[in-house]
């Protein structure tokens, strides 16, 4: 089983400029592809500074002119929060201006709050959402979409644009319990959890029988050394898609993120960490406390040591988060991997430490020992 490599970012505010801060993450962008890994995958937050790209496709147009071979999309689409054949444009528009490297994931949204910003009953987001992606997947298919449901209602509408992936680009989902799993598993979507090792192999009992390709038939990736690349698009396009036919669809992908920070010195890396994870943390906190309501589904702890005693987080030497990782990834089962190496108020600098060590000296480690195949 091939273990793939990539980024989860919610973007949350850093220091700096709001100019001084997206440039810093674009660069940090750049540093991911240069690495080698597989996706960059961005989360979607309205009105707190725990998300600072709240329109991610507006934010992966910038990320696509300043990568070559990084795959990248949004860890979620919030589908309430956009009209379905709007965003079937969107998805078909990057897909295409990036040569084919966009993958996305979609989802109800986790924060009544935020949707109740834009006016939404949280109590309908569960039914728009399964409207939604219905008719997303229609218009990504082509042809003309017709629909009649309680929330979104087309007849006969042409879809003038299209993805270069075919049939579409592959979905995610964030899920955090068997169930999910296998729901995801027969709707054909990559999953990833930031769940404990156990907690993930109980998911991948759910998950891996029932999804041979979670991801749709594309050819989005050939093999390189630094991981699954789209074939490059020719001026006419026709290129690219016949390669697309002729390339295998790769296969599902159960994953784990963690909050990762490595330096020579363990010291150091636990005291950056430290910092860093209370930014975040007043940030993720941040709407839920001025509402005096708890977090939905989740209940993170104030300091990242919690973080680092349940396993979703891995912070010292290289060779300590390499045999935290090695261990993890053997208990779960899983064959992705995503990492936070930007969060709270690391500089671009510390991030970019992270990165390299991990590229040199953890990256090539793991991928290197043997898995058994997950299915």
């Amino acid at each position: 089983m091939t273990l793939s490599f990539g980024i989860f970012d919610h973007v949350d505010r850093g220091a700096g400029t709001l100019a001084e801060f997206y440039e810093n993450r674009l660069k940090l962008i750049e540093a991911y592809d240069r690495a080698g890994f597989y996706i960059y995958l961005v989360a979607e937050h309205h009105m707190t500074p725990l998300g600072m790209a709240p329109s991610p496709s507006v934010f992966l147009s910038a990320v696509a002119q300043r990568t070559k071979r990084l795959r990248f999309g949004p860890l979620v689409y919030t589908l309430p929060l956009y009209h379905p054949l709007r965003l079937v444009e969107e998805i078909c528009m990057l897909d295409q201006m990036s040569g084919g490297r966009l993958e996305f994931g979609v989802g109800k949204g986790i924060s009544p709050i935020e949707n109740g910003y834009y006016g939404l009953d949280p109590a309908n987001a569960e039914k728009m959402f399964a409207e939604a992606l219905e008719v997303l997947l229609m218009g990504l298919a082509g042809g003309r979409v017709s629909f009649s449901g309680a929330f979104y209602r087309f007849e006969d509408v042409p879809m003038e644009l299209e993805p270069l992936q075919k049939p579409r680009p592959p979905l995610w989902y964030g899920a955090n319990n068997p169930q999910s799993a296998e729901r995801c598993a027969r709707r054909g979507m990559n999953v990833v959890a930031n769940a404990p090792a156990k907690v993930l192999r109980g998911m991948g009992e759910a998950y891996w029988p029932l999804a041979k390709h979670a991801a749709a038939p594309s050819s989005r990736q050939s093999e390189s050394e630094g991981g699954e690349y789209p074939a490059r698009q020719t001026e006419s396009g026709r290129a690219g898609r016949s390669r697309s036919a002729l390339a295998s669809a790769a296969s599902a992908k159960l994953g784990m993120n963690r909050h990762i920070v490595i330096a020579e010195d363990g010291a150091e890396a636990l005291a950056v960490a430290r910092r860093a994870y209370r930014r975040w943390y007043a940030s993720f906190m941040k709407l839920w406390r001025e509402h005096n309501i708890p977090p939905v589904s989740v209940n993170y702890p104030p300091e990242i040591d919690g973080f680092i005693e349940n396993g979703l987080a891995v912070v010292g030497t290289p060779a300590e988060v390499r045999a935290i990782l090695e261990a993890q990834l053997a208990e779960s089962g899983v064959n992705y991997l995503g990492c936070r190496f930007a969060f709270g108020d690391l500089s671009l600098a510390e991030s970019v430490r992270s990165v390299d060590l991990f590229a040199r000296e953890v990256m090539p480690y793991l991928r290197a020992v043997p898995r058994a195949a997950a299915e």
